[in-house]
């Protein structure tokens, strides 16, 4: 459950700071990814822990009511996750998660849930479970001959065994950077991120997508490394933006869509959340998103 608070800035330490009204959003990485290619078009299964309390039934109830596929999520004896979010007066924001019940989502409860995984399946997974779970579902997707994306977030070093089991890495520029081991070194343009997408193909991931926020991604892989600008909009809430884009670009590569396409595809989802606020309730209809292309780019960006 997302708590989110707008603030003027962020508080100094040992500083109290007046913000704006608290709001409740669902979210979390995944459950928002889940909705958003259920929005998009996609068939979307999720797999997860929560706790049994409140927040569980309505983070469960969100995902439903959005055509997600909930019969996969377990409940734990420790709190739902969460998640204070701090929204500046420019969209942008800063996340605190507490994993409570994500943490529970281990290696066994994982692969048990991922048995009917199969060729033409994709697995999309994140950073706020366990990493070991993660290696595992990676590993198994990859064995089940599943196409298998990671959002590297919370930003964290992965080995190359990991790595190595990613058919897509989506790092934004913070995790970008935390990958390589340089925190603080984060790409500020698209030739930094050709730069960082060819260090981080190296350590073993098939195709590289840095999201560069509001100036769009690149994708790099042995064969191609290609720039995609951003949608310019005006930013209210920025919170789930790198997961709608994720979740579109699974959609995309779902139907066949070629790199680039999926990629346009994903940005026009991300730049119509980022103008509203709250993480699964800012995220677009697959009809909000065709007519978006239409009107920016004309009919042949929906091809």
């Amino acid at each position: 459950m997302d708590l989110v608070l707008p603030l003027p800035r962020l508080p100094r330490e040992g500083e109290t700071l007046t913000g704006g009204d608290l709001a409740l959003h669902p979210g979390g990485k995944g459950a928002n990814q889940a909705c958003a290619a259920a929005k998009l078009g996609g068939k979307a299964v999720m797999i997860a822990q929560v706790g049994s309390d409140p927040f569980a039934a309505k983070l469960i109830e969100s995902l439903a009511a959005n055509g997600v596929d909930t019969s996969r999520i377990g409940v734990s004896a420790r709190p739902t996750g969460c998640a204070s979010i701090y929204v500046l007066p420019d969209g942008e924001n800063s996340i605190v998660i507490s994993p409570g019940a994500n943490a529970t989502l281990d290696v066994d409860i994982a692969l048990s849930k991922l048995d009917s995984l199969q060729s033409g399946d994709l697995l999309l997974c994140q950073l706020e479970i366990p990493l070991p779970t993660v290696a595992a579902a990676l590993s198994k997707a990859r064995a089940a001959g599943a196409t298998t994306i990671l959002d590297p977030a919370p930003a964290q070093s992965l080995s190359r065994d990991v790595l190595s089991s990613v058919d897509f890495l989506t790092p934004n520029q913070t995790e970008a950077a935390a990958l390589l081991g340089r925190p603080g070194c984060e790409p500020r343009g698209f030739e930094d991120a050709a730069e960082v997408a060819r260090e981080l193909l190296s350590l073993g991931p098939k195709t590289v997508v840095v999201k560069l926020g509001s100036l769009g991604c690149l994708i790099a892989n042995a064969n191609m490394c290609e720039s995609v600008p951003a949608f310019p909009v005006t930013a209210v809430d920025s919170t789930a933006a790198g997961d709608v884009f994720n979740a579109g670009f699974a959609v995309a590569l779902a139907e066949g869509k070629g790199l680039v396409d999926a990629a346009v595809f994903a940005s026009a989802a991300a730049a119509i959340s980022v103008t509203r606020p709250g993480a699964q309730s800012s995220v677009p209809s697959r009809n909000e998103v065709e007519a978006f292309l239409k009107q920016k780019t004309g009919p042949a960006a929906a091809r």
